[in-house]
């Protein structure tokens, strides 16, 4: 059940204590570094100052354009040759960001990714077909050494060839995926072409869903698809990469692991802490990262703490599923909206596929959503009253939620265009 059950059931105030010593540790090496020497000089910030958590916030928030401007070892805090790797973002919001990593940077987060993929239930008889890019994207390799530490027999596939992806599934006996949400809704159409039924004719157990945002009920039409437990996991490339938080078997919330990262949650317009319990910006600290330690990072995810215990025993604090970013946020009318609301929603209605485009307009002076979404192909069998029935039924869902009414257009399965990697959902054209 535990892979360290010390650490993963330690008492709070021990935990905190640890956490602590750690924080001290790490703004202390955090000053040797280039940005962070400046960023403390001109706040008048002591490093040796810290003598509770609470201390943490005196130290500035660090942005991803604060790591894009120290480009590319400004934020290096231990000499070059100590450095064995780097990563980068994706860039899909802008200019990449690069984080270096040491031999001991390395172990440690192959050690909470390890963690987490115990947590679930994966063992070293298990077989771990990895689906993602590998290269400077960290899920590739981040969730591979951490397989391969657990002791199980790792397949990287990589991401994409979907066809042979499910020939791996059935030669070697897959028991566990690591996917992107969105293609493994994808890939379902792919299984239904090859006429492979994966409850019936794999052997797989567990997915590992991460990447990008997803809804609940994303996850149930997964698990119900391929006959898995599906679980959440959250990750930042800044923050080393997958394994930040994930959820356990309880699937209460995702366990942030403490020991190596010091969470904040902020409103993102006053920058102070929401109250326990509101949804926030995800602000996080690295407590264990030698060559690259990060202060106080805002994340621009938007979470919140799940309240009380888990049940499961763990005491590393949970936070819910990521509801979306604050720079994903779409303002239309007046109205603030997440992209993941609008899947959400379309997810739990009867007849609709497993893609969807949201595409702004500006007609005149006023801006118009519209929202693509493909549905079964039963529906364009020549009974075009069921088909106008359904489209209604999607903008009246959707006008409910988001409290503007979209123009809904239907279209046929596999007319959208479909990515390997994070779907691309928001194709804004409005000019400012």
């Amino acid at each position: 059940m535990y892979w360290d059950r010390s650490t993963e059931t330690m008492e709070r105030d021990t935990l905190e204590s640890l956490q602590l010593e750690r924080l001290k540790k790490t703004v202390e090496a955090a000053s040797r570094s280039e940005f962070y020497k400046d960023r403390f000089s001109s706040n008048n910030f002591d490093p040796a100052g810290i003598s509770s958590l609470d201390d943490i916030r005196r130290i500035p928030f660090t942005t991803k354009d604060d790591l894009r401007e120290s480009w590319p070892y400004g934020c290096v805090a231990v000499p070059k040759d100590r450095l064995v790797r780097l990563h980068s973002s994706s860039g899909t919001t802008g200019r990449a960001t690069v984080i270096f990593h040491t031999a001991h940077d390395l172990d440690a987060w192959t050690d909470i990714l390890a963690r987490a993929m115990y947590m679930t239930g994966m063992r070293e008889s298990d077989v771990f077909q990895n689906m993602m890019t590998y290269g400077l994207f960290t899920g590739g390799l981040g969730f591979h050494y951490a397989a391969e530490r657990i002791g199980a027999l790792t397949i990287p596939a990589g991401a994409g060839n979907s066809k042979r992806q499910i020939q791996l599934m059935k030669d070697f006996d897959t028991t566990v995926i690591h996917i992107i949400p969105s293609y493994a809704l994808h890939l379902t159409e792919v299984f239904e072409e090859v006429g492979v039924d994966p409850r019936k004719d794999t052997s797989l157990r567990i997915a590992f869903l991460g990447a990008e945002p997803h809804s609940e009920k994303t996850r149930q039409k997964i698990q119900e698809y391929y006959g898995v437990d599906a679980f959440n996991s959250y990750g930042l490339s800044e923050m080393n990469g997958p394994g930040v938080a994930f959820e356990c078997p309880e699937k209460q919330g995702m366990h942030i692991w403490e020991d190596n990262y010091f969470v904040e949650i902020i409103d993102p317009d006053t920058l102070e802490p929401v109250r326990e319990g509101d949804e926030g910006e995800l602000v996080l600290t690295t407590l264990r990262r030698e060559g690259m330690p990060i202060l106080r990072y805002r994340t621009k995810d938007l979470t919140r703490f799940v309240p009380g215990p888990c049940s499961c025993g763990r005491t590393h604090r949970r936070i819910s599923r990521i509801t979306g970013r604050t720079d994903d946020m779409l303002i239309l009318k007046g109205v603030n909206i997440f992209p993941i609301q609008i899947e959400k929603k379309l997810m739990e209605i009867p007849g609709v596929g497993n893609n969807f485009l949201i595409i702004l307009e500006r007609e005149g002076y006023n801006d118009l959503m519209i929202v693509r979404v493909e549905v079964l192909r039963e529906f364009f069998s020549g009974n075009l009253k069921q088909l106008e029935q359904l489209r209604r039924k999607i903008t009246e869902e959707l006008r409910s939620d988001i409290l503007i009414t979209p123009r809904v257009e239907l279209v046929e399965p596999n007319t959208l265009p479909k990515t390997e990697g994070k779907a691309v959902r928001v194709i804004d054209n409005r000019k400012d």
